[in-house]
């Protein structure tokens, strides 16, 4: 794993999705490490699939791997699609944040809205066994870079750097 996300962290919040079969997808600064990118992240980034019943799954799953969001925002407010588009409308929210007395030093972000097409993304993702039993799955690299475009930091542009190199064939 990348620095400083701790591997403890990222292990308990993968397994316990898993057991509750909740499809999500890993971005962010640990999905350019899992196509070799070496850039320092403190948190990790989720996209989950945003249907009530795994919505409602995915928070009872980080609940018992110790996450809990940091304003409050129930469960069922975050699987009701009109409660997040006022999330996103009326405080301008992209991820819901999470945290952990467990992982101080790893943070949670959870996006608000799905930022690219799920199911297309889901089927073609890049697979990563953490552990034995637990499975992570990565956006393909354009799908990322397009993301770091929008996002727009000085970290992303670095990273889309990377990343165009990666997926170059020549």
């Amino acid at each position: 794993m990348a620095e400083f996300v701790a591997l403890d962290a990222i292990e308990a919040i993968s397994r316990e999705l898993a057991a509750d079969q909740v499809r999500y997808m890993v971005v962010g600064g640990l999905a350019l490490h899992a196509y070799g990118g070496d850039r320092v992240t403190y948190d990790v980034d989720l996209v989950i699939q945003l249907q009530p019943d795994n919505v409602l799954r995915a928070f009872v799953a980080l609940e018992r791997a110790g996450y809990r969001p940091l304003v409050p925002v129930q469960a069922g407010q975050f699987a009701d699609a009109a409660s997040r588009e006022a999330m996103i409308r009326d405080k301008g929210m992209v991820v819901l944040n999470f945290w952990s007395d467990r992982f101080r030093e790893t943070r949670l972000d959870v996006f608000v809205a799905e930022p690219f097409d799920f199911e297309q993304e889901y089927g073609l993702a890049l697979r990563d066994e953490l552990a034995p039993g637990i499975e992570l799955r990565y956006p393909r690299v354009d799908t990322l870079i397009a993301m770091k475009k929008l996002a727009g930091r000085p970290k992303d542009l670095q990273d889309i750097e990377f990343l165009e190199r990666y997926g170059r064939t020549d």
